[in-house]
């Protein structure tokens, strides 16, 4: 993993430019890379709105990783997960600049960014290393294989009924789930749809992955934590019902009835950087508003 700051030469920067947040910051975090001596390497899009400094232009998101030591990327927790996905197998760290909402993957809110940018300089980070999940099959006379930082959810279509998922882990029948859809999470997406749906904060040093219901049926059908490495195989059994299959809440396929997906942990990783004042934990108390009680 790039994580040492004597060896950084490039870094890499794109945006989410559908947002006018990520915009306005764009020239601004290309300033600080320029000034502080470093080459920018930036994808077309993104480079178009860079007008204070040169920048090395590449024509898509792997190739800006593949000539960056480290990534900078403006937008929120899903351009994070697009460019993760993207950018899979560069083993570039990735640090995000939060222009979005609640922000779990992003490190950097953007008004604190000339001090983080400071403390990157001076070395003062880590990289943590996130393990993606593959999920493989086929399905409609086509075989599929999906790659997810967060999770992977098999949902109805647009109809109101439930559908009907049998589970089996590591070949062992797990459950059958009569409910809205089921969601396979890495410890990365515990903070994501599986903690709306009920499922546990896991913590990302955590080797496990949730399986969660969405609205299941049975009330005593809850999250159940399993081996990172184990095979978690998901069987369409409704066949009445549009059934989905979605990575990250962004790329989605149909699965067909009494169909197989197959979801287990990947070879391929994403390295995040953490900024060395911050922690998960800390993460979660300013993101989620813990207090303590009150007497």
């Amino acid at each position: 993993m790039k994580n040492k700051i004597n060896k950084l030469k490039a870094i890499g920067l794109t945006a989410n430019i559908d947002k006018l947040k990520c915009k306005a910051l764009v020239d601004n975090v290309a300033r600080l890379v320029v000034d502080s001596g470093y080459l920018l390497v930036s994808d077309e899009a993104t480079a178009g709105l860079i007008t204070s400094v040169p920048v090395t232009r590449c024509g898509s998101l792997i190739d800006v990783a593949k000539a960056s030591d480290l990534f900078l990327i403006i937008g929120g927790d899903g351009t994070m997960l697009r460019v993760a996905r993207e950018t899979a197998g560069s083993k570039t760290p990735l640090l995000g600049i939060n222009a979005g909402g609640l922000g779990f993957l992003t490190a950097v809110p953007h008004d604190a960014l000339s001090m983080a940018w400071q403390k990157i300089l001076a070395g003062e980070f880590s990289v943590e290393v996130r393990p993606f999940i593959l999920a493989t099959g086929s399905s409609f006379n086509q075989d599929f294989s999906m790659l997810a930082l967060n999770d992977f959810v098999v949902t109805r279509g647009i109809t109101s009924r439930m559908i009907e998922l049998e589970v089996h882990v590591d070949d062992q029948f797990l459950t059958s789930y009569r409910c809205d859809g089921l969601i396979v999470c890495t410890p990365t997406g515990s903070t994501a749809y599986s903690l709306s749906a009920g499922g546990p904060i896991i913590s990302p040093q955590a080797s496990v992955l949730g399986i969660t219901p969405i609205c299941p049926h049975t009330l005593n059908n809850r999250c159940v934590l399993v081996g990172i490495d184990s095979i978690v195989s998901i069987r369409a059994i409704s066949e009445r019902v549009e059934v989905f299959l979605t990575a990250d809440g962004q790329v989605q396929a149909p699965v067909q009835p009494q169909s197989i997906v197959k979801i287990h942990k990947s070879q391929l990783t994403a390295g995040l950087v953490r900024l060395n004042d911050d922690s998960f934990f800390n993460t979660l108390r300013q993101k989620l508003h813990w207090r303590g009680s009150h007497v």
